[in-house]
């Protein structure tokens, strides 16, 4: 059973520029998928697979800003995928399914991209949220090299995996990544200018051979603190944030 019109917000993303339904209670993006979407270095024309895609928020902010993709996501709970089918329309294809049991039709095809924001929170341990699809897609149930191995199944050869993580996660990241991808490049995302990076930003490429690269971090507030109502977005996040810009990989 899917969410009830009462139960649901309409809200706005990349200033306005898109909307999307969901629920008022449970899991609800907010910026890390908008920031994995502008990190997504697709053309039009090409093929992406979003794993986990929730209600569809990272694939709706890239489909804003690549015209011409053709737009896969899997999510396993129905009540989101639901949403998800709402908020992106016909062009794109959504199913109902775990990652980790695709269906046969899905194992046959190939993409030039995958984007994933995986849980989080590893199993067990911690409190858990009160709401089942908050506590889905923060605690993870699939292992985070499961992700990684399903992604790098479905990339074309030198497609590219874009994932956002927790910054504490990145050696498990890395780890399964090191098989079948490289290439790798690593943007943190810091909240505030001499903060630890509390999230990742990750690219790899299948077969890619080039040296790993560290990018200097994403700083996403000003500020030492935040001190007044609004946000207090650093103009380059707030660029990425609320106009839609691309999150450059340099």
């Amino acid at each position: 059973m899917g969410f009830a019109e009462a139960e649901l917000t309409h809200d706005a993303f990349l200033g306005g520029r898109v909307h999307a339904w969901q629920p008022r209670h449970g899991y609800r993006a907010a910026t890390d998928p908008v920031l994995l979407a502008a990190a997504v270095e697709a053309t039009p024309g090409q093929s992406v697979l979003e794993l986990g895609c929730g209600a569809g928020v990272a694939s709706l902010c890239l489909a804003a800003r690549v015209h011409g993709l053709t737009l896969t996501g899997v999510e396993r709970q129905s009540e989101y995928a639901e949403l998800a089918r709402r908020n992106l329309g016909p062009e794109a294809r959504i199913l109902t399914a775990d990652l980790t049991d695709l269906p046969a039709n899905l194992r046959q095809e190939n993409f030039d991209h995958v984007i994933a924001n995986p849980p989080y929170y590893p199993a067990g341990g911690g409190t858990s949220a009160r709401d089942r699809g908050r506590e889905a897609a923060l605690r993870e149930e699939t292992p985070l090299e499961k992700w990684v191995d399903v992604a790098a199944r479905r990339l074309t050869p030198k497609g590219w995996l874009t994932m956002i993580q927790a910054a504490d996660r990145l050696p498990d990241m890395l780890a399964a990544m090191a098989p079948r991808l490289g290439s790798i490049i690593l943007r943190p995302l810091a909240g505030r200018e001499g903060r630890a990076a509390s999230r990742v930003l990750v690219k790899a490429r299948k077969g890619g051979r080039a040296p790993f690269t560290l990018l200097p971090p994403l700083v996403l507030h000003s500020g030492p603190d935040h001190r007044e109502d609004g946000d207090d977005f650093t103009p380059f996040a707030r660029s990425i944030l609320r106009d839609a810009a691309p999150l450059p990989w340099v």
